[in-house]
């Protein structure tokens, strides 16, 4: 068992090596893309010569394709080209930098439980560890962005959220819901969260302090340098707290740098961040050992051109390593047993490479191109046996997917058709190709009104910890099969000044779906596939601007309610499932924010949720009845005062002390009481 110094002294040695390495990799990252985007623009040159090389594709063919209304709407990532929201041929949830800032929340991941379509399974709370599924999926069927980079760990998905992101560096997020493999990517199974960064320079200095209940305490700092042709930005975040029950402490660091630089019809984006997590592990997997500690560190980085034009060139390059130290009991836990003599560790490194080329016609916007991602790992537990021990690594496996795209957006008068497909290989799958298509479409009957449909397949394949993990609770399955989705969808959308609706029905089919199952309480957990899962369901929601709709002298201001509805059929209902079997029945959200008197606002945030499924209670570490999840109700609120450059806000979160589960066994925080100030330059 290492010793307490031991295990400081190895994050200090692999902070060094992840130095070493990045510079590295960042050289040949940098000369990589460099010479793809030189390359882009003297390529499209011929066909720019007479366009204005700061305009986007979607303008330059305004006259032809898009009406011009249109313009002012966000513009999303739900296909390949990036379109008008109200464009979009699929419901994208959109959450703006607005939202974010008033809601009662210090992490995205607290954020998310706020949206009626997303399922959010906290562990710990703040950002220390959640999963996010859509629709009913798995954590692992959701891919998680970071400005269009799918960051989705191999290892499992429990890691996915372990990126580098402060709050007030997102401009947006956007929620895809269902298959979008050729938007973003094979693995994108029940849908993908798309997190956009700002990119530029308006605030050039925030900062923010907070404090309070359970000896939290969090800083945050964000700086902007504008120059002629670039833009540079540096931001750090830094939590920690005690936990509001023994063994759920945390400390949390956040380090991003990101680049834009301005060259001759181009532009190159460069991003590096670090991120590093260790906790406090109560029960997170498996209530047989509630003294579970994680140790988690991760470093990214990319390089992105874009060329202007009629016919676009977007290479990316971009690499994100991980490593997991994971104490099945923590160091320093009284009477360890004899049996337990060394930690897991974990490095899992994700390395790749696209190019995404669009050319704008009058008939649409017609995008192609490929993808090259390589997934690997080194482990002391999870992969095939090494020949020679690497330091603690005595295991890795490796794979890599390539595949290649084409769509074309049809953009004629009120209607938007998108056709296109994904031709996919992985290595782990020999001498196989797959296809998968994807049809979407919307017809806007007015400039308020419209109405989509769509059908795409999408894949998984499973993760290093489906295939691998065996331990004395877990049997991992090295012959699982690839999962396999399709799904149809169909709703409406209206939209003005006043009202944000919509409503979309979908049906989905899942084969060879992954979960981890075990037919009796003290059978040890294993990875399976199950035959099928069909799931349907509606998901709807209204928002109002009650001060466009009511003047701005009443002091009511937005107003916004969800409500998602999902049924599955299990072929294998009988098995007690620890993921997949378990989703959400019912989510109903609901959001008010007003005015109480000049300059001092508040956020009411409700939700209900009724789960389905059950899990095995335990009492005293052993496994005892079999527990149906029951539903429950919270409601957070946020106090806002608004100075010229200052806010002083309160948060209170689940301000009735409700006790509620969001996975088995691990009971979520109390009423919990924060504030603090933050201050904004511009």
């Amino acid at each position: 068992m290492n010793s307490k110094n031991q295990f400081s002294t190895l994050k200090t040695f692999r902070f060094k090596r992840f130095a070493r390495k990045s510079f590295s990799v960042f050289n040949s990252i940098h000369k990589a893309v460099t010479i793809g985007v030189l390359s882009g623009c003297a390529l499209m040159s011929a066909h720019a010569a007479s366009v204005n090389p700061t305009e986007s594709v979607i303008i330059q063919t305004k006259s032809d394709t898009i009406p011009e209304k249109e313009l002012d709407e966000v513009v999303v990532t739900a296909s390949k080209a990036q379109l008008p929201l109200n464009m979009a041929a699929k419901l994208v949830t959109v959450i703006t930098s607005k939202e974010i800032e008033r809601a009662p929340i210090q992490s995205v991941e607290d954020l998310l439980t706020h949206f009626s379509g997303v399922d959010v399974l906290q562990r710990g709370p703040h950002g220390v560890q959640a999963d996010i599924t859509l629709r009913g999926g798995s954590f692992d069927q959701t891919a998680i962005l970071l400005n269009g980079i799918n960051l989705t760990n191999p290892q499992t998905g429990h890691y996915s959220f372990d990126i580098p992101i402060n709050l007030s560096d997102i401009e947006r997020i956007e929620i895809v819901q269902g298959p979008s493999s050729l938007v973003y990517g094979a693995g994108a199974f029940a849908g993908g969260i798309n997190i956009i960064t700002k990119k530029d320079a308006e605030s050039n200095l925030y900062s923010k302090l907070e404090g309070g209940m359970h000896a939290l305490f969090g800083a945050e700092a964000r700086g902007a340098y504008k120059t002629k042709s670039a833009v540079h930005q540096l931001s750090a975040g830094y939590r920690r707290s005690d936990g509001y029950i023994p063994n759920s402490d945390y400390n949390l660091l956040n380090l991003l740098w990101q680049s834009r630089f301005d060259v001759e019809k181009a532009n190159i984006d460069f991003t590096a961040g670090y991120n590093d997590k260790n906790y406090g592990a109560n029960t997170f997997y498996t209530a047989a050992y509630p003294n579970q500690y994680d140790d988690t560190e991760s470093i990214f980085m990319s390089i992105k051109g874009e060329t202007f034009g009629k016919l676009k060139f977007i290479p990316q390059i971009y690499w994100n390593r991980h490593f997991d130290v994971f104490q099945l009991i923590r160091e320093g836990t009284p009477d360890i047993p004899s049996w337990y003599t060394d930690h897991n560790y974990h490095q899992s490194d994700v390395f790749g490479m696209n190019l995404n080329m669009q050319y704008a016609s009058r008939w649409g916007i017609t995008s192609f191109g490929g993808e090259f991602r390589n997934e690997s790992i080194l482990s002391s537990v999870l992969g095939k046996p090494l020949a020679e021990a690497i330091g603690k690594y005595t295991k890795s496996d490796s794979r890599s997917n390539i595949s290649y795209f084409l769509e074309h957006n049809f953009l004629i008068d009120n209607l938007t058709f998108s056709l296109g497909g994904l031709l996919n290989h992985n290595t782990a799958i020999p001498n196989k190709f797959t296809f998968y298509p994807a049809v979407n479409t919307s017809y806007r009957f007015n400039e308020n009104l419209s109405a989509y449909a769509s059908w795409n397949k999408a894949t998984r394949m499973p993760t290093f910890t489906d295939l691998y993990y065996t331990t004395k609770t877990h049997t991992g399955n090295t012959d699982l099969e690839a999962e396999l989705s399709e799904a149809f969808e169909a709703g409406l959308k209206f939209n003005n000044a006043i009202v944000r609706a919509y409503l979309t029905a979908f049906y989905m089919k899942g084969r060879n779906i992954i979960d981890w199952v075990k037919p009796s309480a003290d059978a040890l957990w294993e990875s399976r596939n199950h035959t099928q899962i069909d799931k349907k369901g509606f998901e709807t929601g209204i928002s109002f601007n009650l001060q466009n709709w009511f003047g701005s002298a009443q002091p009511f201001q937005n107003l916004s309610i969800g409500y998602m509805n999902l049924y599955q059929n299990l072929v294998e209902s009988e098995l007690i499932s620890n993921y997949t079997l378990n989703h959400l029945k019912h989510k109903f959200t609901a959001s008010l924010h007003h005015r109480i008197i000049p300059n001092l606002t508040l956020s009411w945030n409700f939700r209900w949720q009724d789960r389905e499924g059950s899990y095995v209670q335990y009492a005293d570490l052993q496994p005892g009845e079999r527990v149906d999840y029951k539903p429950f109700s919270l409601v957070d609120v946020k106090a806002n005062y608004a100075l010229r450059k200052m806010n002083i806000f309160v948060n209170a979160n689940n301000i009735f002390n409700t006790t509620y589960l969001d996975l088995g066994n691990l009971p979520q925080p109390g009423f919990w009481l924060t504030g603090g100030v933050s201050y904004r330059l511009r």
